[in-house]
């Protein structure tokens, strides 16, 4: 629905001058009412290597961390109104991938970081039972030094970086400029015609060159 009011005068009035088009509009969003930072360290993940061959490591990647079913709690806390102890784990998952150099196959071996336990205090407002908050989680997990192998095994130390967030589906009211532009047209891939520079290169000498066509400097 599109409104033609200003409803925010000491706010959105401000934009008419600079864009003469401007409307609001209402939306619906997962609004975050909350968020907050953590970082966990493991000094050594060790994982068992297959003992065919010589193995060269390609990879480590890891896959984003998610909230263990089952493993979600919320507490209100009596004395903090509108806060909460939330308890979970969260399980990140990765995948190791070896080149065999005696048989050229890559080996990709699955593996799992030790769940991480979390007990914090989050805010989460009161709403009426039919409004549900969310907690959701991102995750960026990276390797922390050079893997080694030992004893059959790959091992490595792994930092991961946690963002917890309080999220709710809201309707807001924004600016906005209308519906986006008609996009372009696609680009067809085509694969590149060798011919195409070739005709249009310049014929080569045939024949070499005469003594009289050599400059001076090129002969010394």
């Amino acid at each position: 629905m599109s409104l033609n009011f200003d409803p925010n005068p000491g706010v959105l009035q401000q934009l008419d001058p600079y864009f003469p088009d401007f409307k609001a509009e209402c939306i619906i969003v997962d609004k975050v009412y909350a968020s907050c930072q953590q970082r966990e360290c493991f000094d050594e993940i060790a994982v068992q290597l297959p003992d065919d061959g010589c193995l060269k490591l390609l990879s480590i990647t890891f896959s984003p961390g998610v909230i263990v079913p089952g493993s979600l709690t919320i507490t209100p806390i009596p004395n903090r109104p509108n806060f909460s102890r939330v308890r979970f784990r969260i399980s990140i998952g990765f995948t190791v991938r070896l080149l065999n150099k005696d048989t050229c196959v890559v080996v990709e071996i699955p593996g799992q970081l030790p769940d991480i336990q979390k007990d914090i205090i989050l805010f989460m407002p009161q709403a009426r039972d039919e409004f549900s908050l969310q907690i959701v989680i991102e995750t960026a997990s990276m390797v922390l030094a050079e893997p080694q192998i030992a004893d059959g095994f790959l091992i490595f130390p792994v930092g991961v970086f946690i963002i917890i967030k309080v999220v709710g589906r809201v309707q807001l009211l924004i600016p906005a400029f209308g519906f986006c532009p008609e996009p372009p047209e696609c680009e067809e891939f085509s694969p590149e015609d060798i011919c195409i520079e070739f005709e249009a290169a310049p014929f080569p000498e045939f024949f070499p060159r005469q003594l009289e066509d050599i400059p001076y400097d090129e002969l010394f």
